[in-house]
């Protein structure tokens, strides 16, 4: 059944499973790659593919203003329009809503277009409409994200609203081959979470992400909101910790239960020259990398690594070069998504634990960038 999700592993609260969706299996826990625009930038849907991409996940703010829904849907919904035949999630635009000073009422949110300034009202209502002719297999629901700290009468405030407009945008939901996800809000306060993920869990919804965390929250207060929250969620639903995409943080979520997780991170850090290894992370444009004949990770599988050298992205990225986007993107996100496959594979064998345990001890060691 579309939206069904089957624990197949466990160790301890990790676990792997398999979540059915309209253009196919996905195997979790694993990581989304994020398209905003209907594209990761400086990549294609081969290059996705080969980097073994499963779900792509895109924008519902940025897609709904340009091109628009309704042309994308002429065009063959984000399937089509992006020649990716996989599953693809959509983002209801809440978290973009959020960075741009957005007026929020009970109604929705109202903001102005970052393309050319005209009003926009974006209500649970017009974001389910919109996620339906984008046509991905799951739309988020719209939630109001809130920045942290925050005080405790603060978050219950937005988390009260989310829960009314995830109602709101259930009674608005007809599209029977689209799955909606539910959003658990509640700040980093434990009780707030628990409150949030049963009264989310109690409406229904197929799957069940953690909204409003990676948002100013120290790691171990966004540990204790993730175990909180999924101490109260059914065993049935996949769990999407949204915006969360640093290897410890992941494998942190993974190990409390966690399944699905998206960032922008892998390929912002790219654009940037920063390479992320199992050694540690680093900038490929330092001075000690310009004589470096070694690939950026020996132990990665990407076609970067394959084929060219410390030496020769260091200077696409000081030539100012867009390949250097693009092979650095094709690396990143061939970690990140190894990252997930080999905690697959250990939770299966039972070994994740000291899988987790390697993985910190190895980036924990640093990349020497040479004498320079």
């Amino acid at each position: 059944m579309n939206g069904d999700f089957q624990v197949e592993h466990r160790e301890g609260a990790s676990r792997t499973g398999v979540l059915t969706l309209a253009h196919g299996e996905v195997r979790t826990p694993t990581f989304m790659p994020v398209g905003t625009r209907a594209t990761v930038r400086a990549l294609d849907s081969a290059d996705l593919e080969a980097v073994g991409t499963q779900m792509v996940l895109a924008n519902t703010y940025h897609l709904m203003l340009r091109p628009g829904a309704e042309r994308i849907d002429a065009l063959g919904g984000l399937h089509g329009f992006m020649g990716w035949d996989g599953p693809i999630l959509t983002d209801s635009g809440g978290y973009q809503v959020f960075s741009l000073a957005a007026k929020v009422t009970e109604e929705g949110v109202s903001f102005k277009s970052t393309y050319d300034g005209t009003p926009v009202l974006l209500t649970p209502e017009e974001a389910t409409r919109v996620q339906e002719l984008l046509g991905p297999d799951v739309a988020m629901v719209l939630d109001e994200l809130i920045g942290l700290p925050a005080p405790k009468d603060r978050a219950r405030s937005a988390m009260e609203r989310t829960l009314r407009w995830a109602e709101r945008a259930l009674n608005a939901h007809s599209r029977h081959d689209q799955v909606q996800f539910g959003i658990v809000q509640g700040g980093v306060d434990g009780e707030l979470r628990a409150e949030s993920a049963r009264a989310t869990a109690a409406l229904g919804f197929r799957g069940i992400a953690l909204g409003g965390l990676s948002v100013g929250e120290t790691p171990t207060e966004r540990n204790s909101a993730i175990e909180a929250a999924v101490s109260e969620l059914p065993d049935d639903r996949v769990r999407y910790v949204m915006g969360l995409g640093d290897a410890e943080g992941v494998l942190d979520a993974v190990a409390r239960g966690c399944d699905l997780f998206d960032c922008v991170w892998p390929t912002r850090l790219a654009r940037h020259g920063k390479a992320i290894t199992s050694a540690g992370d680093f900038n490929i444009r330092q001075a000690g990398f310009m004589d470096d004949p070694a690939p950026l990770d020996p132990a990665c599988r990407c076609s970067t690594c394959a084929r060219y050298s410390r030496a020769y992205l260091n200077h696409l990225v000081r030539a100012k070069e867009l390949s250097a986007h693009r092979l650095l993107s094709i690396h990143n996100l061939t970690y990140t998504l190894s990252l997930l496959d080999g905690a697959r594979d250990a939770i299966e064998a039972g070994t994740f634990s000291e899988f987790r345990a390697g993985v910190a001890s190895g980036r924990s060691e640093g990349v020497s960038a040479g004498p320079f």
